[in-house]
């Protein structure tokens, strides 16, 4: 099995070095027009993009220039015999293009830059030395086109903000993952769970197992991150949505509403992002008012009784006043069907709005508000029965009370094995889609923000900037653990979280060196409240009766204080350095009460709360007081660039990460002091985690036409932050140190406007250094365990063409593979709930468009070789309740989509 995997995987290396191999040698080996040379032109005024392609057919020579923003732009006639070099500025003269003849007869149109607001694309001179880098280095002016051409061309610049100012993604040293509108919808990027499809060594998928909710993030990025979406637990990849943290996991699964990029920041991002960016950060930006009134309308149908819509809309108000409002919603019926009820799990029923307004009274001074807001009402996540330990206490007990034939009580004997519906055991197993529990499971969420960003120009040196945010979640997940009709374990979890967050910030350019000074203050409070029923071997059960139920009320607070500095200083036009720093403050507080309610239905509200702990003879399990640990971290980061060329940059690095600690919420006993025993009714505590990362990377641009950018880097993970079971109950402890080592590798080929192929690769290799050992704890991670979520191998592959037909009409269909090896989803590597496979994802689609009208017709296949794979699992088989339980990707499935742009 794992042989097999590591075969795919290194097929998958072989294909994308022969692709990249092929495609460097192929931009040599074009013919080109003779210069100067007259040639007859016979044009009508067209469609941009159309008159250019015509243009370069005439010409016989090829020809390069951004599609994106040349497609919507109208050419002049040209009739009559001219150069090249006389052909273009009568072609698109009064389109803001310009043209011109390489000195190898090559046509490269680019974009003059007009609007202010655009801003400068940043060129940092940037970073390192190294053997491969220096050999890439001597290729690069060989490939280049003289000058601007060499970052003009088929590929578009990419404007990134990892360092907290616009610069190009090219002249960024930081391992990037960066994707506009566009190119998530050629490649059928629907939601952020989708991104590890054209990430490399990012995993993200929802359906947190512990809290029942569909859109529970389960987020990592070069093996760090955290499987526990509950409040208590911050997450160790930081989402941020227009600048602003996201504090929690669950609602970090979202759809891409009115998305206009989304970046993916690989390594520690302390410096300049702070919070629980210890793995990385996700970047999701959402689209600005536009300058013209106009819009789009997007409809789409498809399997399982879908139904999607979303239009967004642009409304100048006056000229320095503009806002822009869109909305969506989607409808789907689930994929796992539960045969108690006919309850369809995974089902999507979602609506979300979105507005900004965006003021410029001056040219040096702008302000915008956004709002949104997200509405979920689902039946539940799709999970279904794995495994069952048939020799656990648990469903020992629920096989006796339901009368069982051979069952007895107590152990050691396990359920007998035998088809026979009383009986808990792996009888119940229905396959990936078929679930067989009963409990009345649900998942729901409703969200919302408003966020307000100033930025002011003081003079050439100094811009201030503030980013204010207030929040508002809440969510429900029911889920049925155990997945069959006995009641061994179902947990009910409500959860409302506020935050506020204020940032500022003053950046300085003083030519040769330039920085960032900041400050960041984020408060939130969250209310949990958890119903947990289940079964133990006691009487009532023995005897058929309902299980016991435990209640927990907690308050949780995150009080947290930033200082951070970044500086840039070009000591040559090619040689720069980069440091920054970090000082962070934050207290963590809980107050809980936590006790177990008897018999009692899983939708119980208690009227009465105990206010004594057990060791005083009352029955909660912690006392009910308020705890606080406050933590403190001073992290840094530096970086050593060196440009080559115009068109290759090398780089090394070094950065920090820190996640701090906090209180566990869930206990179903009293606590005990863990290394002796004793009952002390005290919460039980987890101390900070810590990262260092040492980067080496290049970016290199060859002719405007390939885009290769790598790194390779090593991590030492301390105190690393992963759940155990305490009894039946998952709980976060301090495992000890791990090594993190790997590399990523992504390309862009665009030999034309037309034909774009994407692909990238990512290799990890973990190794646990040190294990701290856990008393009374089960489910633990041995010497050999690998960190969750963390493949050896990750990569796809993509392409598109466009064909242009007549009438201005275009077609382009489009394929992307993706590839991840086999990985675990617990710390315990347990292999039931595992996915043990290598898989492989083909999606597929073929767009009709008529970019002149506006319209677009598109249709598709997700997951088009139907694999089935799992995305996430939880297993408690080590404990008394003994379950273990998966949730599949959705088989294949089709879609068609009309859009309309205005």
């Amino acid at each position: 099995m794992l042989l097999r995997g590591l075969e795919r995987a290194s097929a998958l290396l072989t294909v994308c070095f022969a692709a990249t191999l092929f495609f460097v040698a192929g931009m040599f080996s074009v013919a080109f027009a003779q210069e100067g040379e007259k040639i007859h032109f016979s044009i009508e005024a067209q469609n941009a993009a159309a008159a250019l392609n015509k243009l370069a057919e005439q010409a016989g020579a090829p020809i390069l220039f951004p599609y994106d923003r040349v497609k919507l732009l109208e050419a002049n006639e040209l009739d009559g015999d001219y150069t090249l070099e006389e052909a273009l500025p009568l072609l698109l003269d009064g389109t803001g293009l310009k043209g011109s003849v390489s000195e190898r007869g090559a046509i490269i149109v680019s974009h003059v830059e007009t609007n202010a607001r655009e801003g400068k694309s940043v060129m940092k001179k940037s970073t390192l030395l190294t053997t491969v880098s220096g050999v890439l280095a001597m290729l690069a002016p060989a490939a280049a086109q003289e000058g601007a051409e060499g970052r003009g061309g088929n590929l578009d610049e990419i404007t990134v903000t990892a360092r907290r100012v616009e610069e190009n993604l090219q002249d960024t040293p930081v391992s990037i993952s960066a994707f506009s509108a566009e190119a998530l919808e050629r490649q059928q990027i629907e939601g952020t769970e989708d991104l590890d499809m054209i990430t490399p060594n990012l995993q993200f998928t929802s359906y947190g197992p512990l809290t029942g909710n569909n859109s529970a993030a389960q987020v990592f990025i070069r093996g760090i991150g955290q499987t526990d979406a509950t409040a208590a637990v911050d997450p160790g990849v930081g989402i941020y949505m227009d600048d602003v943290y996201l504090g929690r996991a669950v609602g970090g699964a979202m759809e891409f509403r009115d998305i206009a990029n989304v970046q993916v920041l690989r390594g520690p991002q302390g410096t300049l992002f702070g919070r629980n960016t210890i793995g990385g950060a996700v970047l999701l930006t959402t689209k600005d008012p536009g300058d013209e009134f106009g819009g789009e309308v997007r409809a789409r149908t498809g399997t399982d009784d879908l139904i999607q819509f979303f239009a967004g809309l642009d409304l100048p108000l006056s000229d320095t006043l503009g806002a822009r409002v869109s909305g969506g919603l989607r409808k789907r019926d689930g994929y796992v069907t539960r045969t108690f009820d006919g309850l369809d799990l995974g089902d999507d029923n979602t609506y979300n709005l979105n507005a900004t307004l965006r003021w410029e009274p001056t040219a040096n001074f702008s302000f915008k508000i956004k709002a949104d807001y997200a509405n979920e009402d689902e039946n539940g996540s799709p999970f279904v029965f794995t495994d069952i330990n048939e020799a656990q206490v648990f469903p020992i007990a629920v096989s006796v009370g339901a009368g069982c034939p051979g069952a007895s009580f107590p152990p050691p004997a396990p359920v007998p094995m035998i088809n026979d519906p009383r009986c808990a055991n792996d009888f119940y197993n229905q396959g990936p889609f078929t679930n067989g529990g009963n409990a009345p499971v649900t998942s729901t969420l409703e969200s919302w923000g408003v966020s307000g960003q100033a930025a002011w120009t003081v003079n050439d040196a100094l811009t201030l900037k503030s980013i204010s945010s207030y929040r508002n979640l809440e969510w429900k997940g029911v889920r049925d653990a155990d997945n069959t009709p006995f009641n061994i374990l179902t947990t009910n979890l409500e959860s409302e979280s506020e935050q506020f967050s204020q940032e500022v910030q003053a950046l300085f350019d003083f030519g040769a060196v330039n920085g960032v000074v900041g400050g960041y203050y984020f408060d939130e409070d969250t209310f949990d409240f958890t119903r947990v029923q289940f079964s133990p071997p006691i009487p009532p059960v023995l005897a058929g009766g309902p299980g016991v139920l435990d209640v927990q009320l907690v308050d949780l607070g995150t009080k947290s204080f930033a200082f951070f500095t970044q500086w840039t200083w070009e000591l040559t036009e090619a040689l720069g350095v980069s440091g920054g720093v970090r000082y962070t403050d934050e207290e963590k507080s809980m107050q809980a009460t936590i006790y177990n309610a008897g018999v009692a239905p899983i939708d119980f509200m208690p009227t009465t709360l105990p206010t004594t702990v057990t060791t005083e003879g009352g029955s909660l399990f912690i006392f009910p007081d308020q705890y606080v640990e406050n933590f403190s971290s001073v992290i840094g980061s530096a970086s050593l660039q060196y440009r080559w060329s115009d068109n290759f940059l090398s780089y090394f690095s070094w950065s920090q990460g820190f996640k701090s600690g906090g209180f566990n919420e869930r206990y179903n006993a009293p606590t005990v002091d863990l290394n002796t025993g004793i009952p002390n009714n005290q919460p039980i505590f987890f101390d900070e985690e810590t990262a260092n990362t040492y980067e080496i990377g290049f970016k290199s641009d060859f002719g405007g036409v390939f885009r290769l950018n790598a790194s390779g880097f090593r991590t030492k993970y301390d105190d690393i932050q992963l759940i155990y079971r305490l009894g039946i109950v998952p709980l976060l402890f301090n495992a000890g140190t791990a090594t993190i080592s790997g590399f990523e590798a992504e390309f862009t080929y665009a030999p034309n406007q037309d034909f774009i192929v994407d692909g990238s690769v990512g290799h990890l290799r973990d190794k646990f250094k040190d294990i701290v050992d856990v008393p009374l704890t089960t489910a633990t991670v041995g010497p050999d365990n690998s960190l969750p979520f963390t493949p050896s191998w990750t990569g796809h592959i993509g392409a598109s063409y466009t064909f242009h037909l007549t009438g201005g009409l275009e077609v382009a269909p489009r394929a992307n593979l993706a590839i991840t090896s086999s990985q675990f989803f617990d710390a315990a590597n347990t292999v039931e709930v595992a996915q043990n496979d290598t898989t492989v994802v083909l999606n597929t689609s073929i767009k009709i468009a008529d970019p002149q009208v506006g319209w677009a017709l598109t249709v598709g296949v997700n997951n088009a070789t139907d694999e089935l794979y799992p995305v996430a699992g939880n297993a408690s088989l080590s404990t008394s309740t003994g379950y273990a339980e998966n949730i599949y990707a959705r088989p294949r499935n089709w879609f068609v989509e009309l859009s309309y742009e205005f």
